[in-house]
């Protein structure tokens, strides 16, 4: 029977072996604990070759974009963490014969983007019922094998599928928002949290150093801007000169040699050009003055603004719309520093709904 103790002790051990391809170390670095021994030998290849194809089956995924996400998700899943992000639900230990079967619909533009959802609902000592993304399918399923052998009582409640979901007690969805549509009425009938798109934004004052553009640079270009938490909108001082962020973020210009990325930046440029749509380009990155929060990959949207108030009001207006906020300006309330949208910690909820305080209620 599971308890938070061990359940914390499992996913350090994930996370200890997932670190190991960031940093660069291995099975042969040393001074290693013997579960880890065993994991590696069991599992350290397999993993590295998964990581070697995934870039070929989804160009999307770099080698970059991997390590970024297996980084991210090493930091969540130190002992620390894990006890400050569940010590205050007070998560009382569940019997197999109460335990529920939760439906996970997930989504597939950065890595292992359906880990935090896997993790929530393994947590509160549920079963796991997973429909992965066809682009990201293969590394979660490589984890949850790992999961099963630290565990394998944890292994028993992880089950995939790649059929409609079906037999669950309660689901968590994660789409577009014309995908999201279809989830709420199709889920109506049981507990759900359905997501729609997400997107960061930026509220600059004026006074960024270039370290701090730079930072926001990896705010808007981490995932070439596919993840919920890139930074698509930026807000701007009326007077404020959009050529010295594009100077700072000509150090991004390599990104246009994945073609993939690169053909997005040329198409949108041609169809702006054809329709005289008046917009700022360094090559790498299309500045674009409108309204709208979410932006095409290679494009971010920018809005000018005289008064803090008026971002006040377009941020409350648009917060069905934003994940995170980036900031340096203290009355911008919840904003957090550039560089770090995508370092979220497992309190970070998607949509700012709390998946294990949902995990715990509907049962």
């Amino acid at each position: 029977m599971q308890t938070i103790s061990s359940f914390i002790t499992t996913f350090t051990r994930l996370g200890q072996f997932l670190r190991q391809f960031p940093d660069g170390t291995g099975p042969h670095s040393g001074g290693g604990a013997p579960y880890m021994e065993e994991l590696n030998s069991l599992y350290y290849n397999g993993f590295s070759e998964i990581l070697e194809r995934e870039p070929v089956l989804n160009p999307w995924f770099t080698r970059e974009a991997l390590m970024k996400a297996l980084k991210g998700i090493a930091s969540m899943l130190e002992e620390e963490v894990l006890q400050k992000w569940l010590n205050p639900y007070g998560i009382r230990t569940i019997a197999s014969g109460e335990q529920k079967t939760v439906g996970l619909v997930m989504a597939g533009n950065i890595p292992m983007v359906g880990f935090h959802d896997m993790m929530s609902v393994l947590a509160t000592g549920h079963k796991v019922l997973a429909k992965p993304s066809s682009k990201d399918d293969r590394l979660i399923r490589k984890v949850a094998d790992i999961l099963s052998n630290i565990d394998p009582e944890m292994g028993r409640r992880i089950h995939f599928t790649d059929e409609k979901l079906s037999g669950i007690d309660a689901v968590i969805a994660t789409g577009s928002d014309n995908s999201a549509r279809y989830f709420e009425y199709y889920f109506r009938n049981i507990p759900h949290i359905i997501r729609k798109n997400r997107n960061g934004v930026a509220v600059l004052t004026g006074s960024e150093s270039e370290e701090e553009l730079a930072a926001l640079g990896e705010d808007i270009f981490t995932y070439f801007g596919m993840g919920c938490r890139n930074v698509t909108k930026l807000y701007i001082p009326e007077a404020y000169d959009l050529k010295i962020l594009l100077g700072v973020l000509d150090r991004f210009q390599t990104l246009n040699q994945h073609h993939k990325y690169g053909n997005n930046v040329d198409y949108y440029r041609t169809i702006y050009l054809m329709n005289q749509i008046t917009f700022l380009d360094n090559g790498v990155l299309l500045l674009k003055e409108d309204p709208s929060i979410a932006s095409p990959v290679g494009v971010v949207f920018y809005e000018r603004y005289s008064e803090i108030s008026y971002i006040q009001q377009q941020l409350a207006l648009h917060s069905e719309e934003i994940q995170c906020i980036v900031s340096t300006d203290p009355e911008i309330e919840g904003s957090i520093i550039p560089g770090s949208t995508q370092e979220p910690m497992p309190w970070d909820y998607a949509d700012g709904v709390d998946t294990i305080r949902f995990l715990m209620e509907f049962a």
